[in-house]
């Protein structure tokens, strides 16, 4: 079975992270959504919530082959648990993909045999993160089109009220 991790913060899960997550799905037998503690970020929502908006998302899409979990401490410990050796990446532009080589180089060093796999957004979705969909929901923007219709009203609920 090829198994692969798509890791991230997804505070919150996109329009993009979807994407993502959907050609993985088509490309890997099983795919770990690692909803990871990240030090640097401030995120909105709980490690639990987050995780809680992508099974709900993966349910909602018919996605059967994703286990969307929590962890913390480096990717390559929660890959060898998982039995993964590649991790899936979403590259929006240039800049993403010089911090993801450089992930990669490290994760290389740490786990022999690691790979990424680097998925480019759709044009439509390459200007969509998490920190614009924050922005544009704490002003009470329209979230249509840039979170999954899933977890909308949550996420706009809870970004209006901050």
């Amino acid at each position: 079975m090829k198994s692969a991790v798509y890791a991230g913060t997804f505070s919150p899960f996109t329009m993009g992270h979807l994407d993502i997550l959907s050609r993985a799905c088509a490309l890997f037998d099983r795919v770990y959504v690692a909803v990871l503690a990240n030090g640097e970020k401030a995120p909105v929502f709980t490690l639990e919530e987050r995780r809680d908006m992508i099974a709900a998302c993966a349910r909602a899409e018919g996605l059967t082959n994703v286990v969307a979990e929590t962890g913390a401490g480096l990717l390559v410990e929660y890959m060898k648990a998982k039995g993964a050796c590649t991790v899936v990446r979403g590259l929006r532009g240039a800049a993403d993909l010089a911090y993801e080589s450089q992930l990669d180089c490290a994760n290389r060093h740490l786990l022999p045999g690691f790979e990424t796999v680097c998925l480019l957004a759709k044009p439509e979705l390459s200007f969509l993160s998490s920190s614009v969909v924050r922005e544009i929901g704490a002003y009470g923007g329209d979230l249509d089109g840039l979170v999954p219709a899933a977890i909308k009203n949550f996420i706009a609920e809870r970004l209006i009220t901050r």
